[in-house]
């Protein structure tokens, strides 16, 4: 099996557009707050009218992953790019819209499936490759991640793209009575990773404690739930590490680890 490497992580979240702009302390920048929302993409034109904000922010995160990499969107256009898309809570909040709007129309019913926001980005980068989509936390972006070093060590695709969303302003209230779940503050975040063929080969196990870098991206971001791992590549990246590295993520109790070693 070949190995696979990180070619570029692009992420938007509630503290800004990249891993410069996550501040030192996220507890003491957040300032008692309990929610940091992201700012609504400004994407414009018919198509995204009545888009969501997740729908949106997972644009933003890929057209951000394509500035970081130096590349155009032909770049991943087709049916070679794989698209592996997470998310714990991305669509709770269209849900929640469509449920207790007076009145639900049929138009917006599609976006409350949590197929949406992939399918949105699929349409928008003409992404035609295979698709997995996972529900959960930081443990399902681990999954996620593994899943794509198996689609591009089989060959079943040329470049994988990793996607994942939060948003948590439609549903603070919710998730405030879940707050054994997650710990202050929730920080809308959209972050997305480009995996290609490379030098390093990925080993996936359960992991017992978390990694530095799981710690690093929860100090530095919040709590981002499937967003974290993704955010502890794109600060490991910005610190110069390539590999060899080792990423971990929690949800439920359940935290899974993904290694990059030398081939």
């Amino acid at each position: 099996m070949i190995g696979t490497e990180v070619a570029a992580v692009g992420m938007v979240t509630g503290w800004g557009e990249s891993a410069a702009a996550l501040p030192p302390d996220a507890v003491r920048a957040a300032a008692g707050r309990r929610l940091i929302a992201a700012r609504r993409s400004m994407a414009t034109g018919e198509r995204f009218r009545r888009a969501t904000r997740e729908c949106l922010l997972g644009i933003g995160a890929v057209e951000a992953l394509l500035r970081e990499g130096g590349l155009g969107r032909e770049a991943i256009r087709g049916d070679a790019t794989a698209l592996v898309y997470v998310t714990a809570a991305a669509y709770g909040s269209s849900n929640r819209a469509f449920i207790e709007a007076e009145a639900a129309r049929p138009v917006h019913f599609p976006y409350t499936a949590p197929s949406a926001v992939p399918a949105e980005v699929a349409i928008e980068f003409g992404l035609t490759g295979p698709y997995v989509i996972l529900i959960g936390g930081a443990a399902a972006t681990i999954d996620g991640l593994w899943q794509a070093t198996l689609l591009l060590g089989r060959g079943r695709c040329a470049r994988a793209l990793v996607l994942a969303v939060e948003t948590f302003a439609e549903c603070e209230d919710l998730w405030a009575r879940g707050r054994w779940l997650v710990r202050p503050p929730l920080v809308e975040s959209a972050a997305c990773a480009l995996l290609v063929p490379g030098s390093w080969r990925a080993t996936y196990a359960p992991a017992s404690m978390p990694s530095p870098l799981e710690a690093l991206a929860r100090a530095r971001a919040g709590e981002t739930l499937a967003c974290a791992p993704l955010i502890a590549l794109a600060l490991a990246r910005a610190a110069g590490g390539a590999g060899p590295l080792t990423l971990t993520g929690e949800w439920r109790g359940r935290r899974a680890g993904l290694a990059w070693e030398a081939h």
